[in-house]
């Protein structure tokens, strides 16, 4: 969860022109370790910007009142000068002033977290405490596998809360799977906060929405050798298009696995078409080589997250992958193992 929406803080822009409205923090702290402190962040770019360490004066319970100054609704993240894991986030509007009561909860592994027990004076924190629960309460298998329901069912219900464009993002990877969710959250906020950076993200996402059964958009980008593949070219074909780079670990694990699917289905009508989100054509090169990447269809424009292709299939992650039937729509995207098997094997006519 922590990995999925941070991910997004960086969408966090400060900017604005309104009058800065006077607003406030207030936490009451309980657990925390003596040695440590809350440290108060902003999002800085892809990092985080302590706006202030708060002090820990009493041992295991603490009150901090942190003023702010803000003109558009701003996304805090609360951790700690521990290296617990711990992290809270707080969506603030002009005028809110809001108080929590937040208890400081070991857990295995030298990793902990933060629960919030109460909060009031934010309906945004109101829903993030529920969202906060939600997670707190998973402890075993049974629980967690009802998270993905409780939280979708938290957000349709206040799908006009700002917070939901931010929490929605637990779904960032299965957006296919909750894309009507994303309307819901879309269509519920984008009149009162169309400059919201996670409202304005949500709508382009879903500008860009490919789904199954929907036409594959062309690609045109060169390859090693400065020739123009298109993805079209490859039409009559059942076609793996997959997005990853040198740098990418998780690419690299799955890459033999990917080799084994084009060994096993080329002869019957299989092609696969990659596209390299590297910078570094050396490091591009020097990978297809390493890993045995034995198909023609490799291509790169070189401009890493920015790539044309990724920008075509609205790739926010990698490893990423589009299947693609003879016809040229889409069958699925993003199956790994045996599932993309399956339906690699199915589209084939086996």
């Amino acid at each position: 969860m922590r990995k999925t929406l941070t991910l997004w803080m960086s969408l966090l822009l400060l900017a604005g022109t309104a009058t800065a409205q006077k607003s406030s923090i207030t936490l009451h702290f309980e657990g925390l370790p003596e040695e440590g402190r809350p440290v108060l962040n902003i999002v800085a770019g892809e990092n985080l910007k302590p706006i202030d360490t708060l002090q820990n004066t009493s041992g295991t319970k603490t009150t901090q009142k942190i003023p702010l100054d803000i003109k558009e609704p701003t996304l805090y993240i609360l951790t700690t000068t521990l290296q617990s894991g711990a992290m809270l986030h707080f969506m603030i509007e002009p005028g809110d002033k809001v108080q929590a009561d937040v208890a400081y909860v070991e857990q295995e592994n030298n990793q902990s977290q933060f629960k919030i027990t109460s909060c009031k004076g934010s309906k945004n924190m109101e829903v993030y405490r529920q969202f906060n629960d939600i997670i707190m309460g998973a402890t075993n298998p049974t629980t967690q596998a009802l998270v993905p329901g409780q939280v979708e069912q938290l957000l349709k219900d206040n799908s006009d809360v700002l917070v939901s464009a931010f929490l929605v993002t637990y779904f960032e990877r299965q957006f296919e799977q909750y894309a009507t969710l994303y309307m819901a959250v879309r269509d519920g906020l984008i009149k009162k906060y169309p400059n919201d950076p996670f409202v304005a993200h949500i709508d382009s996402r879903l500008k860009g929405l490919l789904l199954p059964g929907m036409d594959a958009p062309d690609i045109a980008m060169k390859d090693k050798d400065g020739v123009v593949r298109r993805l079209s070219d490859l039409r009559g074909k059942v076609v793996l298009v997959d997005f990853w780079a040198s740098w990418c670990g998780p690419c690299r694990r799955e890459n033999p696995n990917v080799v084994n699917i084009y060994k096993q289905y080329h002869d019957q009508g299989l092609e696969i078409y990659s596209v390299s989100l590297d910078k570094q054509r050396d490091a591009w090169l020097k990978a297809i080589k390493d890993d045995g990447l034995l198909w023609p269809n490799h291509v790169s424009d070189l401009n890493g997250w920015t790539s044309s292709g990724g920008k075509t299939y609205g790739i926010m992650s990698i490893p990423a992958t589009v299947l693609i039937d003879r016809e040229g729509k889409i069958i699925a995207r993003n199956l790994r193992g045996i599932e993309l098997e399956n339906a690699i094997a199915k589209a084939l006519g086996n």
